[in-house]
């Protein structure tokens, strides 16, 4: 069983993220991890230790992009703040996770088997309900993080992307590979246990803490809704796979944007633990 190592942060990072890495070991270019060597299996499995920190920093990258809006004189521009944060984190990812959830949302817009489900989410070509799936997305995504700049609240941001990407962990630990041979998250999946897990969810727990019992409400909320997902994932694909993986994420990375934007700025009242007090 492998346990946390900076060389199992590096596959995460280069995994989830196009930002280079290399410690005490041979220089890696960003590349998909379709393209990589069954040689690097040691390190899959001590990547997932380090999901939810990679899932940190990516939310501290969009954090300080939405810094500058509150030192900015009026007018201010709040949308063209949040449609940037939106870009570079498609930039910053390769667009992973989109593109697994139009994959996916073109596998279910019929009434196919497994088999053919599967078929549909392996094809490169974008469909229609793929596409219309990217459109809500972003819209919704770009909604939820201008109201949450202009509310002050957009310090909830790091944690939900903590937790979307901790989600992603529960899956690989819980369900088998749906495909027969080779596949993007096979490696991953194959080497998954328990034990990175439970260290997952500590770690994902641990870093909710100082935001106070609210983070720790959309922990749960967050998991709820995986395990929903995880059902569908099993009955309707016999597993999952790294398209069901990035679906995963988005749901749950948007649907926390949007109960965070809900209350707008008295969100921040239960940031914390003082309010209990």
């Amino acid at each position: 069983m492998k346990t946390p190592s900076l060389k199992g942060f590096g596959t995460a990072l280069r995994t989830l993220t196009l930002i280079p890495w290399s410690f005490k070991t041979r220089s890696f270019k960003a590349q998909s991890f379709k393209a990589r060597s069954f040689k690097e299996g040691e390190a899959f499995s001590a990547s997932l230790y380090w999901f939810p920190v990679v899932g940190l920093l990516l939310g501290l990258i969009l954090y300080g992009i939405s810094l500058p809006y509150g030192l900015l004189s009026s007018p201010r521009w709040p949308e063209g703040v949040a449609l940037l944060m939106v870009a570079v984190e498609i930039w910053l990812t390769r667009g992973l996770h989109l593109d697994g959830l139009a994959d996916w949302a073109d596998s279910i817009g019929g009434l196919q088997g497994k088999e053919k489900r599967l078929s549909i989410m392996k094809d490169s070509s974008l469909g229609a309900f793929g596409g219309l799936a990217l459109i809500v997305t972003l819209l919704a995504k770009w909604i939820a993080l201008e109201r949450l700049i202009v509310s002050g609240s957009i310090i909830w941001l790091p944690i939900i992307f903590v937790i979307s990407k901790d989600m992603m962990v529960e899956l690989m630990t819980t369900l088998p590979y749906a495909r027969n041979g080779e596949g993007t998250a096979k490696p991953f999946v194959d080497q998954a246990s328990g034990k990175q897990r439970v260290v997952s969810h500590i770690i994902s727990l641990l870093l909710c803490a100082p935001f106070g019992p609210l983070a720790l409400i959309f922990f749960g909320a967050g998991l709820l809704e995986t395990r929903i997902f995880r059902i569908r994932c099993r009955d309707r694909f016999g597993g999952i796979t790294g398209d069901l993986l990035g679906t995963a994420n988005e749901m749950v990375c948007i649907s926390l944007l949007i109960v965070c934007a809900l209350p707008g700025s008295k969100i921040l009242f239960y940031t914390g633990w003082g309010w209990l007090i």
